[in-house]
């Protein structure tokens, strides 16, 4: 059975009829019931387009984190061949909430790194429900060292989490080969900055990206944890209103009714987009590539 959101009831109600019905015809192949069973399935669709046509922030932010959407893994299964995993920091230890290694995007060598929060209790444990630890961060760090070109760095690692960030976000900054970012569900904190500083940053139609949770912002803001949907509401914090401010470069279509009701097409999506940013820089050489990632973050804001 499908998980349904609070605001898609209506919808939830309608396909409930309709497999209602449908168990009824393997006992009676009457065409009245074929008949409403084809009258309810177009009336849940339209409502379907309908209801993700309007979400507001916090019903996008509920979509972001529907247990059924597609996470790193997923992407990584279906459009990463020859996909060879690597695991720890050299320093202290493995972090399973950050995923990463080296393999092939449609005739490409990429690496690849994302947070992974797991789909059930037991990956969610694994992956520590897709929080970061430093050394999380400092094996994203490890694995961007392996691009050509990228910065070394300098100076001795603490397993301090601002600094492992810091570092991540500095490395990111410096590489001299193309990065594309993909924000997929719910990108939060500084966490995400630190492996999405990129030259072109793509969002899914309803995922988010946000300084903090709105249940945070809320707490910190009214020291009430209750107000998440204002927050979410005035945090800027979907893909159309980062677009407008300039912070991301392109929103990838979903689905219609989200990336969790067609996991294969909405994969499929994001590997087109993906493919079609990395191709923008194919004529570009190191220093070019860097220089554009540079200008990027520091125009944003400037135009407001």
């Amino acid at each position: 059975m499908p998980t349904y959101l609070d605001f898609e009831k209506p919808i939830a109600e309608l396909e409930s009829r309709v497999a209602e019905l449908r168990a009824l015809t393997r006992d009676d192949d009457s065409a009245v019931i074929g008949e409403e069973i084809t009258k309810l399935e177009g009336k849940s669709a339209q409502l379907l387009v309908e209801t993700y046509r309007a979400l507001n922030p916090w019903q996008k932010t509920t979509v972001a984190r529907h247990p059924d959407r597609p996470h790193c893994l997923d992407y990584i299964d279906q459009l990463i061949e020859s996909f060879t995993p690597m695991a720890g920091d050299r320093y202290f230890s493995e972090d399973a909430a950050i995923m990463g290694g080296i393999g092939t995007f449609r005739g490409r060598s990429v690496v690849v790194i994302g947070h992974e929060k797991g789909h059930d209790t037991e990956t969610r444990i694994k992956h520590n429900f897709g929080m970061a630890r430093p050394e999380g961060y400092r094996k994203a760090v490890r694995l961007m060292d392996l691009t050509a070109g990228a910065y070394p760095g300098v100076g001795a690692e603490e397993r301090g989490q601002a600094e492992a960030i810091a570092r991540s976000t500095d490395r990111c900054l410096s590489l001299s080969v193309p990065m594309i970012a993909l924000v997929i569900g719910e990108g939060g904190s500084g966490g995400a900055i630190a492996i999405a500083s990129a030259n072109r940053i793509l969002m899914l139609e309803h995922s988010v990206y946000t300084v903090a949770s709105p249940e945070a912002a809320a707490s910190i803001l009214w020291r009430d944890s209750t107000r998440a949907v204002d927050a979410a509401t005035n945090m800027k914090i979907t893909a159309q209103d980062l677009y407008e401010l300039g912070v991301i470069d392109e929103i990838v279509s979903e689905p219609i009714g989200g990336a969790h009701r067609d996991k294969e097409g909405a994969v499929r999506r994001a590997g087109d987009a993906i493919a079609k940013s990395l191709a923008a820089f194919d004529k570009m050489s190191p220093d070019e590539v860097r220089k554009q990632r540079h200008d990027r973050f520091l125009a944003i804001g400037r135009g407001l």
